[in-house]
């Protein structure tokens, strides 16, 4: 299968690899999904969990699921949002390797974006996806 999606880092700009995500995402033609932020929600009335990590894990989780329904893999990930409640580095030190992990070494081009609230005062993640559809 060719590759749809080329990763750039360069030269000019820092490089991001170790950190999970690249620079530069190209998209070769080809069907496009936007998956709606995906958020620690559960289906029926389990509660919801309130450590961040845990609320990132279920995120993961959920945009995976997402990805599991179009037929896509993380390696079809072209840009990942993520919007995190009172973004700090310490935040980000909690709600990242769940991200990366549901990733799977696939270094999309990720934005980290603070917020002051999410749809629901709990919610403390949110992940957004642009994905290319495999052909």
């Amino acid at each position: 299968m060719p590759q749809t999606i080329t990763r750039l880092n360069p030269s000019t700009l820092p490089d991001p690899s170790e950190m999970g995500y690249s620079q530069i995402s190209i998209v070769e033609p080809g069907r496009m999904a936007y998956v709606s932020g995906q958020v620690a929600s559960r289906q029926g009335d389990e509660a919801l969990p309130e450590d961040l990590a845990a609320q990132s894990r279920l995120a993961a989780a959920n945009a995976r699921a997402a990805l599991d329904a179009l037929g896509a893999t993380p390696a079809d990930v072209a840009m990942l949002r993520c919007y995190v409640v009172g973004l700090t580095s310490e935040t980000l030190e909690q709600v990242f390797p769940p991200v990366l992990e549901m990733l799977d070494g696939a270094r999309p081009s990720v934005t980290g974006i603070g917020v002051e609230t999410l749809a629901a005062d709990t919610l403390k993640v949110e992940l957004e996806l642009i994905v290319r559809l495999p052909d």
